[in-house]
């Protein structure tokens, strides 16, 4: 297959992150075209002078459309692009130099009509940001399933990092109006529309994620309500580990309402966990500053998903 790449950019007034993306796209050792296509959601603050500052460096359009959230955004990109593949990127993502040919080159030895790639934390990053990322990608919280192959069955490609050809847009009409949740709901069509997806290992993504604890919060918790309505939506997914995070905070709970009768068994099994994931941490970001936040941060995403699926679950809107 001859690949003729367009890159699909949404964006909701994050001026400054696409300036990033946009140069480290300009940075690409790829020796082939592509056309970047940035979509603006509606935002009050836009990125049109930042896109026509790349306009003598890369083949950019640049369209502002009505606010409809990323999903849609992304569907309005791909509709007005000319290429027989898209790369769907986040605007708060960093791609490195060999990002395009890698993913080139490994769909050239195993095509498949989508694909997903795994983020990582660039040097740059803040130590919020890094143990964001570790909190979200890390054995020890989430599996591995946003970037360890072997962690998955079939690969649910996430968002931020997503391949799709024109073909299997066509076929599914692409993400739903969904504001969380709407890349899983691709996957899922695409497997039923008879289209395999992968995990390509080597085209990461740098991902800055939210940058305060708060804005990861809310993140997270979107996340939580998202999966409950998938699952009713394709039932035959639903697994029981979804559940894990609700019952981790819930077992928190019951372990500090217990130390007031001096039974201290369930908060050392907490403790001796979260010190198991300070030192990976540590030993992983070489930072205590970032290790610490990760206990933070891992909380956090704990809590937030977990509220967000027991609201999603028991107080269906």
């Amino acid at each position: 297959m001859e690949f003729d790449f367009s890159i699909i950019i949404p964006v909701y007034n994050r001026p400054d992150e696409i300036d990033e993306l946009l140069e480290s796209i300009t940075n690409q050792n790829c020796g082939f075209s592509f056309e970047v296509v940035i979509v603006e959601d509606g935002s009050d603050i836009t990125s049109e002078m930042i896109a026509e500052k790349y306009v003598s460096k890369l083949n950019i359009k640049y369209f502002y459309k009505k606010n409809t959230g990323a999903g849609l955004s992304r569907n309005y990109g791909m509709e007005r692009a000319t290429g027989n593949f898209f790369i769907i990127l986040d605007s708060d993502v960093i791609i490195p130099p060999t990002y395009l040919s890698t993913v080139k080159d490994e769909l050239t030895k195993n095509f498949t009509d989508a694909f997903g790639g795994p983020d990582a934390a660039h040097e740059s990053f803040t130590a919020i940001q890094k143990a964001i990322n570790y909190s979200m990608t890390s054995t020890l919280t989430t599996g591995g399933i946003r970037g360890k192959k072997k962690s998955v069955g079939k690969f649910q490609p996430r968002s931020f990092n997503f391949g799709l050809s024109k073909k299997a847009f066509e076929k599914t009409n692409g993400f739903s109006s969904l504001k969380a949740g709407e890349d899983i709901d691709l996957s899922f069509r695409l497997l039923e529309s008879g289209f395999d997806t992968q995990l390509l290992e080597k085209a990461f993504v740098y991902h800055k994620r939210r940058t305060t604890i708060k804005q990861f919060f809310k993140q997270t918790f979107a996340f939580g309500t998202a999966r409950p309505m998938l699952n009713r939506k394709y039932p035959e997914t639903a697994k029981i580990t979804y559940w894990f995070p609700s019952l981790f905070i819930i077992g928190i709970d019951i372990a500090i309402i217990l130390l007031i009768f001096d039974f201290w068994a369930f908060i050392l099994f907490y403790g001796l966990y979260f010190t198991i994931l300070f030192l990976d941490s540590l030993i992983q970001n070489k930072s205590f500053k970032v290790a610490f936040l990760s206990v933070i941060t891992t909380l956090t995403q704990f809590y937030g998903y977990g509220l967000g699926f027991l609201q999603s679950k028991f107080i269906k809107k």
